[in-house]
């Protein structure tokens, strides 16, 4: 499609990226005169990362308050997730539909009827896989050191931390835990760990930790990062409050609607709780791959046996969970203690196996590992 538009004279109105799947795609795309072309028609090449996928590119508006619109082959459509803009309406296409868009500038276009400038895109043909198959590169894979010794890292860096095991598990029952924030609707791994420009603290958890839970809306006033302190009394950002209950020795609990953790497989969703003393979360329902994260890395993942006892959770709550008897099949018995003074008594559930059961009382599964 490229080709033929390229030699009727056409070039794309609008702004065309291409992002190889990885450095094997890329060499092979190379190797087959695919970059040349793509290069030919301005096209800009990512290198082969996330990119797109998360964020993790720069883009430019005009007016980041006017709506706009991109369209992309990534399956990452989520509001936000391209460039940070709330008014970015992210579509999902197939790569030759994004092709004839960027050629054609217009969101209408059909390729099928339409024509740009007199010229009608070709119906897409070719070979589903390289004929000349796929370069073997493996320019990417370093040999790990035998030593163990720690890695440096420059003094004062605000990009890299060492990572401090998380502490195992006493056991015991988790009692008088903070309501950190009772989440409304869907939350996302981009909700719980946004990315973008906060993607440069990938490598320093303390850092990144500051964008906790920013972009879930809580239940109690529909706004976003901005929560209950019941220690306070008073509303800040959820990361802010939960360092105010970590600093104090005490843990916390989020509590959430279906599909907790949805999207990414992003173990810094699951990572930050963690580090900022969230010794459960409490959901509908989970996101598998997330479930499982939180589980690495030592968060207590339950869910209402009758999800309708979400609607039992007021703000301000402490909340006890008799955790100290897990065991597969096993149901935790949950108290929240009201600010009336009043109680609520109702049973959780979990998908633990024995195994994870290990992980949680070891704090995490690198801590199991370890300890074999």
């Amino acid at each position: 499609m490229v080709k033929a538009a390229l030699d009727k004279g056409l070039k794309p109105k609008a702004k065309l990226i291409i992002n190889p799947g990885s450095r094997q795609i890329f060499e092979t795309a190379k190797r087959d005169g695919l970059i040349d072309l793509f290069k030919q028609a301005g096209a800009l090449i990512m290198c082969n990362a996330c990119g797109p996928c998360i964020g993790q590119w720069k883009r430019v508006t005009d007016d980041n308050t006017r709506r706009n619109s991109i369209v992309t082959s990534f399956n990452r459509n989520f509001a936000k997730r391209a460039d940070g803009n709330p008014n970015t309406h992210a579509f999902i296409v197939s790569p030759e539909m994004a092709v004839a868009l960027a050629f054609s500038g217009r969101l209408a276009f059909d390729p099928s009827k339409d024509s740009i400038n007199g010229v009608v895109l070709p119906v897409p043909t070719g070979d589903a896989l390289p004929l000349k198959g796929f370069v073997k590169d493996e320019g990417g894979y370093v040999e790990p050191r035998e030593s163990r010794e720690a890695p440096i890292i420059r003094e004062g860096s605000e990009r890299l931390q060492k990572l401090q095991p998380f502490e195992p598990w006493d056991g015991k029952d988790f009692t008088n835990l903070h309501l950190l924030i009772k989440t409304q609707g869907k939350c996302t791994t981009d909700h719980i760990s946004m990315a973008g420009p906060w993607l440069k603290f990938r490598g320093h958890l303390e850092h990144i930790s500051d964008n906790l839970l920013m972009g879930a809306v809580n239940a109690f006033n529909g706004k976003t990062n901005e929560v209950l302190n019941d220690v306070k009394g008073e509303y800040m950002a959820v990361s802010a409050s939960a360092r105010t209950y970590k600093a104090a020795g005490e843990g916390s609990i989020v509590v959430a609607e279906d599909n907790y953790g949805e999207g990414s497989s992003r173990e810094h969703a699951a990572m930050e709780p963690r580090y900022l003393g969230v010794k459960a979360i409490l959901a509908k329902s989970f996101a598998r791959i997330h479930e499982t994260n939180l589980k690495k890395q030592g968060v207590l993942a339950l869910t209402f046996e009758n999800g309708a006892d979400y609607d039992k959770i007021r703000e301000g709550d402490r909340i006890d969970l008799c955790c100290a008897g897990i065991a597969p099949g096993s149901k935790i018995a949950v108290c929240v203690k009201h600010p009336d003074g009043s109680e609520d008594r109702f049973n959780a559930v979990h998908t633990y196996n024995e195994q994870q059961i290990v992980w949680l009382r070891a704090g995490s599964a690198l801590n199991a590992l370890q300890n074999k």
